[in-house]
């Protein structure tokens, strides 16, 4: 999960995503997992909570250079596993602390072609959504 985060290039990628989610799992992870942990809580969310999450995601404008100033706290992270009506699945992760990235680290599925929208930084307002219910 880390890894694939700190792999990606900054100011790479489209300005915004155009997936249409029609459901979107997220999970939760330690701020300290690694390898194969499992997430410590998930949930799952509809239609047009997906779609207002997916627009919170999308919001945020790109950003051209990795992060430098970056918080020495540990905190949450989640990965947010969006599908659309053709079974595509686009994952992103999201950073609630530290340097608080938000990757799109895959998109899956037949017929999905294109790159993943580029690196940005997590909004207040994703994080607020991301309390898991």
């Amino acid at each position: 999960m880390r890894a694939a985060t700190d792999k990606v290039v900054w100011g790479k990628g489209a300005a915004t995503s155009l997936f249409q989610p029609v459901s979107v799992t997220v999970c939760q992870y330690d701020a300290k997992a690694s390898g194969q942990d499992y997430a410590t809580v998930s949930a799952k969310r509809n239609s047009k909570q997906a779609a207002d999450l997916f627009a919170l995601v999308n919001a945020p404008k790109p950003v051209a250079k990795k992060p430098t100033y970056c918080t020495q706290e540990l905190g949450p992270t989640y990965v947010l596993r969006f599908t659309d009506n053709d079974r595509g699945v686009l994952s992103y992760t999201v950073e609630t602390f530290g340097c608080r990235r938000l990757v799109a680290t895959s998109l899956e599925g037949q017929g999905k072609p294109g790159e993943l929208p580029a690196p940005r930084q997590v909004s207040p307002e994703l994080i607020k959504s991301l309390g898991l219910r």
